[in-house]
């Protein structure tokens, strides 16, 4: 059972930058893709970006190009997630995600994620 825990969010201003990090307690969590997602109120948990295992492969959705990286330290079994730029429309409860061990290479689908975080709140005025 992977437990993690993401960190970092709060309330910034347009143009702002923030970084997310998300530890994860799993000694193996080098064998995990890790994907970001994030959620606003009133709509569904959307794809941020995702990692696989080494961290060699990364994807993003199209509205966080650019602007966002994902990187990970698996030294250090934490995710990170850079933003700049921000907008307002990025504002959304951040969650972090593991996929199974037997997967290698993140996705854009929620569903193929087992494991959670709780999320951070990332609030962006304008």
């Amino acid at each position: 059972q992977v437990q993690l825990v993401e960190s970092g969010g709060g309330l910034v201003q347009a143009g702002d930058s923030l970084r997310l990090s998300c530890a994860a307690s799993e000694r193996t969590f080098t064998r995990y893709a890790m994907g970001w997602f994030r959620q606003a109120p009133g709509k569904e948990r959307e794809f941020v970006t995702a990692v696989d295992w080494s961290g060699g492969m990364m994807n993003y959705a199209d509205s966080v190009k650019g602007r966002f990286t994902i990187s990970r330290d698996n030294a250090k079994n934490t995710v990170y997630l850079q933003m700049s730029s921000l907008k307002p429309e990025d504002t959304a409860l951040y969650y972090c995600a593991a996929r199974g061990v037997e997967f290698s290479t993140g996705s854009y689908f929620p569903h193929d994620y087992h494991y959670w975080g709780q999320g951070t709140q990332v609030t962006v005025s304008s």
